[in-house]
């Protein structure tokens, strides 16, 4: 089991900057792809981020360029730093891994979600 924690939301400026972090109970040593979604009201909960074991990491292209995806093994951490921030950004955004074990059976933690605010 592993229980999520994001922090780092907030109220930002069109055009600022802001670093969510996601915290994790316990080592990500057996997780197989970390993850950062977000939704907004009215909209589906779409992927923003993924990062894989191996350090591969994939962006949905509204937010390519702009978002970067990271992990602090040693602090147990993931974060999602957002540059070039714009109102279409603001969303409820969610910490996820997902875990898969040998057997194939699959396993999705998720953080509570924090709330991102873009002014315009």
């Amino acid at each position: 089991q592993v229980q999520l924690v994001e922090s780092g939301g907030g109220l930002v400026q069109a055009g600022g900057s802001l670093r969510l972090s996601c915290a994790a109970s316990r080592s990500l040593f057996s997780i197989n792809v970390l993850g950062w979604y977000r939704q907004a009201p009215g909209n589906q909960r779409e992927m923003v981020a993924t990062m894989s074991r191996g350090g591969s990491s994939n962006y949905a292209g509204s937010v390519r360029g702009r978002f970067t995806i990271s992990r602090d093994n040693a602090k147990n951490t993931v974060y999602l730093q957002m540059n070039s921030l714009i109102p279409e950004d603001t969303a409820v955004y969610y910490c996820n891994a997902l875990e898969r074990s040998s057997s194939g059976y699959v396993q999705n933690y998720w953080g509570q979600g924090i709330q991102v605010t873009v002014s315009s």
